[in-house]
């Protein structure tokens, strides 16, 4: 594949970014499937995430990734900066958006819808600017206070994840008197933000946060419960892909399976959320995972 050169005044390119051509048209949001949970192709442009870190911290490596994801069928390519494992460092906006940004821009040139994975409202205007259509908030009751009016002005899908504290701290929040109920009225706080800052309804697609302050059973008892967000009236979108929570469940003598090994849990659990309705999985392996959203799509008829 051809590179770009380096800017001139920019010194040399260690890392450039493929040549793209240009599709004839960027998918939109109302291009994607309504016969068929949507996937979500995971794409971390970090050095220390809990998967793949280091894989695709190189802007030419993150979009080959990227475009491996695009033409195997991932409807949505997620593009995050920032790593949001436990106890991983916070990571500076300005760092954030020289990862994802030239990516983004590449991607988008590509024809992929994007969406960006950040916790920061200046981040996420910069990466809508470069080409993304959709924000995928992860930060839960902390939200940043400038977010709801960005994606009011912008009026792009948002996703509403819960969560409680960053990853520092959310492990030791992980207390519910009831996990389903405790995380829907919180859910609907947050909510109240957006609405309040001029958000519409169905710009809102809501995350329960699996493995964001909750132990391994909050997480099961979650996905035992996917039909009580129907109340919330909003899409769903459910990430399990390749948690601590599936590592723990394949243990095999008291060690918990690695995340490489956590992809046929995944794809398990991606077919039964496709198979109680949800609209969106978040993965990593996207093959297999589309694979299984439309063998579930079959079945349901």
């Amino acid at each position: 594949m051809d590179s770009l050169a380096a800017t001139p005044g920019t010194g040399p390119a260690t890392s450039p970014l493929p040549v793209i051509r240009a599709a004839r048209k960027q998918r939109t949001f109302e291009d994607l499937p309504t016969d068929r949970t949507v996937v979500l192709g995971v794409l971390n442009v970090t050095p220390d995430s809990f998967s793949d870190g280091g894989r695709f911290a190189r802007p030419d490596d993150a979009v080959a990734a990227g475009l491996r994801m695009l033409y195997g069928g991932a409807d949505i390519i997620d593009v995050g900066g920032e790593s949001t494992r436990p106890n991983a460092v916070p990571v500076d906006p300005a760092e954030e958006q020289k990862r994802v940004l030239p990516v983004i821009e590449t991607l988008a040139k590509a024809g992929a819808l994007i969406s960006i994975d950040t916790m920061n409202a200046s981040t996420a205007a910069l990466a809508l600017d470069a080409g993304a259509g959709i924000v995928n908030d992860v930060s839960g009751t902390d939200m940043d206070p400038d977010m709801p009016a960005l994606i009011a002005e912008r009026g792009v899908p948002y996703v509403l994840m819960h969560g409680r504290g960053d990853a520092r701290t959310m492990s030791g929040l992980a207390e519910y008197k009831d996990v389903v109920e405790d995380v829907l009225a919180e859910i609907m706080e947050v909510r109240d933000r957006l609405y309040n800052g001029g958000v519409s309804p169905e710009q809102i697609i809501v995350d329960p946060g699996l493995g964001f302050a909750k132990t391994e059973e909050h997480n099961w008892a979650l996905l035992r419960s996917l039909d009580r967000f129907d109340v919330l009236g909003h899409r769903l979108l459910i990430g399990t892909s390749r948690k601590r929570f599936l590592g723990t469940l394949l243990s095999t003598s008291g060690k918990a399976a690695p995340p490489e090994e956590r992809d046929s849990a995944t794809v398990a659990t991606t077919a039964l959320a496709a198979a109680a309705g949800v609209w969106g999985v978040r993965v990593h392996d996207v093959a297999a995972n589309l694979d299984a959203v439309k063998v579930s799509a079959a079945w349901n008829g």
